[in-house]
């Protein structure tokens, strides 16, 4: 005896719960399976394209759903394009420093370099830090001469990182010292503030030739920086 077959002997077992009843699949229930399965596809397929080509897609269908995907990733191009607002390495002077550092800090990472042009490191130093401005665009990257800064303060505490987030200083970095001085790499640096947290990977951006970088070998012989207390002088 086949259970599934739609006899008057099934049914009269099926009526007395000997049998399960028969689920009946009608032509609406496998319409009904097409269209959604066939959606699901479409909404794949509509989630990896770009602008362009939802434009274009545009032009053959007007369907409510590719409006809906159009708006949704112009929404996420704007957000990333609002968060990455930076780009470049700019010089402040002192009369700046507490709108463009302290308190815009509040809302963006922030990354001050205290420099001389007169010393090397420092030189070398802007270079680097000129470059990692334009991978981590949310992130803002800021030069200002040393004694604009905080009176007084020596040359040879120099080059001097200040890195702040939330409002407040959250690391400092005095010397290259700790990196080898002179064969401190971009990637030192950049590996210092990921760190921190103040700049974020999955937002970086590459560079022509960023492949072709000089060796990194790491430096376990070199001697650690000297960590100063400059919060309250700034």
């Amino acid at each position: 005896m086949n259970p599934d077959e739609d006899t008057e002997w099934n049914d009269i077992l099926r009526k007395h719960g000997i049998l399960p009843q028969q689920v009946k699949i009608t032509q609406n229930d496998i319409y009904d399976s097409a269209v959604e399965h066939a959606r699901e596809e479409e909404s794949k397929r509509l989630e990896n394209m770009d602008l362009d080509e939802l434009d274009e897609l545009e032009d053959e269908e007007d369907d409510q759903v590719i409006q809906q995907y159009r708006q949704q990733r112009m929404a996420e191009i704007q957000a990333q394009v609002d968060k990455e607002k930076f780009g470049e390495l700019v010089q402040i002077s002192e009369p700046d420093y507490k709108s463009e550092v302290t308190l815009a800090s509040r809302d963006n990472w922030i990354v001050v370099h205290l420099f001389r042009d007169s010393i090397p490191e420092c030189k070398l130093m802007n270079k680097h830090l000129a470059l990692l401005a334009q991978q981590y665009r949310s992130t803002k990257f800021a030069k200002i001469i040393s004694v604009e800064c905080i009176h007084n303060y020596p040359d040879a505490n120099l080059p001097t990182l200040l890195v702040y987030g939330k409002g407040d200083m959250r690391g400092q970095l005095v010397r290259l010292d700790k990196f080898g001085g002179m064969r401190t790499k971009k990637k030192d640096i950049e590996e210092y503030l990921k760190d921190i947290g103040a700049v974020d990977p999955s937002l970086r951006r590459s560079l022509p030739g960023d492949g072709d970088a000089e060796s990194e070998d790491d430096d376990d012989g070199a001697n650690r920086g000297v960590y100063f207390d400059l919060g309250k002088n700034l």
